[in-house]
C-alpha cells in the first residue's frame, strides 16, 4: 500500500497561470486534498472558542504540506 503513496508521478498539474499548484490529477491527489481541508475543517471546530490558537494552527496548517504539493506537481512550482 505505501508504494502507492511512494511512486514519482505527479499528482498535480500546475496552475496555469501564476505560481503554485492546480487540481489534481490523480486519485492521490484528491486524497491530499480532501485531508488537507479535513485537518483545516477539523482543528477550525475544536478550537472554535479560542480564536487565537485556531488562527495560529490553521495557518500552520494550511502551511505545512505546501512542500509535498510542491515536489507532487507535475513539472513543478514557477511563474506562468
Amino acid at each position: 500500500m505505501l508504494h502507492l503513496f511512494l511512486d514519482n508521478r505527479p499528482w498535480f498539474r500546475p496552475k496555469s497561470r501564476g505560481y503554485g499548484t492546480g487540481l489534481p490529477i490523480a486519485w492521490q491527489g484528491w486524497v491530499m486534498l480532501a485531508m488537507h481541508m479535513a485537518l483545516i475543517a477539523g482543528i477550525s471546530v475544536l478550537l472554535r472558542n479560542q480564536p487565537v490558537p485556531m488562527a495560529i494552527f490553521v495557518i500552520l496548517a494550511g502551511l505545512a504540506p505546501l512542500p509535498l504539493y510542491r515536489a507532487k506537481t507535475e513539472g513543478g512550482w514557477r511563474w506562468r
